[in-house]
């Protein structure tokens, strides 16, 4: 169906009829005369007969301009049929411990030891890769929090901030508390009940303003889900000058705390030792429900000013040709 998005322009159709009934005439101008014995060298009384001819034409062409340039103002477009768009997706926001602790190397990555962070990139680009109709955001945090990406379909760009993170970017201590604080800053109380936090680190809080027992309440209560991922290995051995030594490097993560912040918001809490079990846990998170949101329609919609512009320009450009045509004809 033909729609017009500015409909008050056809109000201008009756402009060139006030300009005539209220606009003062034009002083006509006193034409010389020339007597001379003979009228046939000049043709000025076929001019005029030509010239009351062609005035009623004329007119009906500047009148048809001018309609065609009030319905191009109009702007008339052409709808299409109405599609139903896929609405259907989730909300997530992944935050990503920076903390110096994240490059202990424990993680075997393609044979190789890696350190947690290299581990955590390598993994989570395959799972934001595959988050089509997902928005993702990306919060950075260490001693301080802050959003390095807020919520967007745009996943390459998520990725690619995600493998610009270094480590103690944002200090080299650690403040979950905070980084669930700024989560649910960056929402309001009806986002957050569509949005999905998950949380990665190795260590435990020992920076920031608000703790994270009480930044998961206060998730809680808008209706943040949690989902908590404690990264590093159980054990590691540790080479000296003269022997090896196994060392436990995560002694300083605390599970407690990331069990009791999932489950107070109604997630769950994960462990990875490796880059194998990081995996699995991400496979995990690709079953979340998908948040369902309000059917959207989409009318594609097609401009068809072009058509009655371009219409009235050929028109003026024909009633300029008439009005010139005469004094061409004179001037040979």
């Amino acid at each position: 169906m033909i729609h017009f998005a500015w409909p008050w322009a056809f109000a201008l159709l009756p402009l060139p009829y006030l300009i005539y009934r209220l606009a003062p005439p034009a002083l006509a101008a006193e034409e010389a005369a020339l007597w001379v014995p003979q009228l046939a060298p000049f043709s000025v009384a076929q001019h005029q007969h030509e010239q009351r001819k062609h005035s009623r034409f004329e007119l009906f062409l500047a009148l048809f301009c001018w309609l065609l340039l009030v319905i191009a103002c109009a702007r008339p477009q052409w709808l299409g049929e109405p599609l139903e768009l896929p609405v259907s997706g989730r909300d997530l926001q992944l935050a990503v411990d920076l903390s110096g602790s994240m490059q202990t190397e424990d993680f075997d990555l393609h044979g190789s030891q890696v350190d947690r962070l290299t581990a955590l990139k390598a993994v989570a680009e395959p799972f934001i890769e595959a988050r089509v109709g997902d928005r993702i955001g990306l919060i950075l945090f260490g001693e301080q929090a802050y959003v390095q990406a807020p919520l967007s379909f745009d996943r390459e760009t998520i990725k690619s901030l995600l493998n610009e993170a270094a480590i103690g970017l944002a200090g080299d201590r650690t403040a979950i508390g905070d980084a669930i604080g700024l989560a649910l800053k960056r929402a309001t109380a009806d986002e957050a009940k569509h949005q999905v936090l998950i949380l990665l680190t190795d260590g435990v809080n020992n920076a920031g303003q608000l703790s994270p027992l009480k930044a998961a309440e206060l998730a809680a209560q808008q209706g943040l889900k949690i989902y908590t991922i404690g990264l590093g290995a159980d054990t590691m051995k540790v080479r000296s000058f003269i022997f090896s030594q196994t060392i436990n490097p995560s002694r300083d993560l605390d599970e407690k705390t990331l069990q009791a912040i999932a489950e107070t918001t109604g997630g769950l809490y994960f462990r990875a030792h490796d880059s194998a079990e990081l995996k699995k846990i991400y496979s995990l998170l690709d079953q979340l429900e998908p948040v369902e949101r309000e059917q959207e329609v989409y009318r594609p919609i097609t401009a068809l000013f072009p058509w009655p512009l371009g219409a009235a320009l050929c028109g003026v450009l024909l009633l300029a040709g008439l009005q010139l045509l005469p004094t061409l004809r004179r001037s040979r």
